[in-house]
């Protein structure tokens, strides 16, 4: 990225700080995938965990530098991008906190723990990863910036690949369980998150 993007102005470099750390552990997830490690998830405190950790952490803090630095930039209308990004923005990341604590703080960053299949996870396998999604797309519409916009795109994949990485070591992990709930309940939404949320609906307003 350094021989394409000029590294003139203080956002460019976050910019590409940002892109390399994610970078990194998309190298970790895309071998986890093939089969050719077990980077994520790491299952306990070893130097994988403190790798993705650091670097998901660098990634967010100059993701946030970028769109200081480059607030707005974007010649796009800012009344309907600052309206629709507070929209998704802000109950996305509500939600993926609310699914967050529903699965446990251990779980959450990719730790040995229980299978969670109630609450947010009755509805969807990732709920975190959905709620992310949105709160991606509502970030960038709100920096309105074209580098903050390509940062959310790799965003964006990164939190499509993760199931894909994970899965394996949840079926070795939790066996006929997780084979189960996973036959049930679809990794993202799908017909059956909005059948299950209708017959919730129907029955707390009849318990009413």
């Amino acid at each position: 990225m350094v021989d394409w993007i000029p590294l003139d102005t203080p956002e460019r470099l976050a910019f590409v700080v940002a892109a390399s750390a994610l970078s990194l552990n998309f190298v970790g997830v895309f071998a986890t995938i093939a089969g050719r490690a077990d980077y994520w998830p790491p299952g306990e405190r070893d130097w994988r965990f403190y790798a993705q950790w650091t670097l998901a952490q660098t990634f967010s803090v100059f993701l946030l530098a970028v769109a200081v630095l480059d607030w707005n930039s974007l010649d796009l209308p800012r009344t309907p991008t600052l309206v629709a990004g507070l929209v998704l923005f802000v109950p996305g990341f509500v939600a993926a906190l609310a699914a967050g604590r529903d699965l446990g703080s251990e779980e959450t960053v990719g730790l040995t723990g229980e299978l969670r299949t109630g609450g947010w996870y009755r509805y969807s396998r990732n709920p975190q990863y959905v709620a992310y999604l949105v709160a991606t797309v509502g970030f960038a519409l709100l920096a309105n910036s074209a580098l903050v916009s390509a940062l959310c795109a790799l965003y964006v994949s990164w939190w499509l690949l993760l199931p894909l990485a994970e899965e394996p070591w949840l079926r070795e992990q939790y066996g006929e369980a997780y084979e189960r709930y996973a036959a049930s309940t679809p990794r993202f939404v799908g017909v059956r998150t909005f059948r299950r949320l209708s017959s919730d609906r129907r029955g707390s307003d009849s318990a009413t």
